[in-house]
């Protein structure tokens, strides 16, 4: 089932990625999808937003830890390969990649995946945190070619002060 987003955000695809309805690409639980136009191998890269609140005490790391959970009850030999913080104290943010085997329409497909965690503080009350995740998913052999694609999607990521998401 498609998901809100806990804060609205605005964001500008890169040139040629397109918006996915969420129900045609048979993606749960996130709030947003964006295909790239050329598969590599039958399978698509694709961008992926979803975001929650999180009242509890989990860091950045605790959260990241849970997406390699849930991934490896889903893929094989899901293997982080790096993590590292970013952002600033006041908003903090995390960025990790992963490998991992999956079966994809019957075929396996070895894919990457770089996970980029931000954290949306409420100003009236900094206990009150929203996390946003935006996910870069592609084959082994593409990941490297549409990475700049999300690096260029990233920096234009912001709260949308007129209160819709993009």
């Amino acid at each position: 089932m498609p998901t809100t987003l806990p804060v609205p955000i605005e964001f500008a695809l890169p040139e040629s990625w397109r918006p996915a309805p969420l129900d045609e690409v048979a993606a749960a639980d996130v709030a947003f999808v964006a295909l790239h136009p050329k598969p590599d191998a039958g399978f698509t890269a694709n961008i992926t937003v979803d975001g929650d609140f999180r009242p509890d005490a989990a860091t950045l790391d605790d959260i990241a830890d849970e997406s390699v959970e849930r991934l490896r009850e889903a893929a094989e030999s899901v293997v982080l390969t790096a993590r590292r913080a970013t952002g600033t104290a006041d908003a903090p943010g995390l960025a990790q990649r992963l490998s991992f085997s999956a079966l994809i329409d019957g075929t396996p497909r070895d894919l990457v995946q770089s996970h980029v965690y931000l954290t949306v503080l409420d100003l009236a009350d900094r206990r009150r945190r929203a996390v946003i995740q935006l996910v870069l998913t592609a084959t082994a052999h593409q990941h490297d070619h549409v990475l700049g694609d999300f690096q260029d999607f990233l920096r234009t990521v912001r709260p949308d002060m007129a209160g819709t998401v993009s």
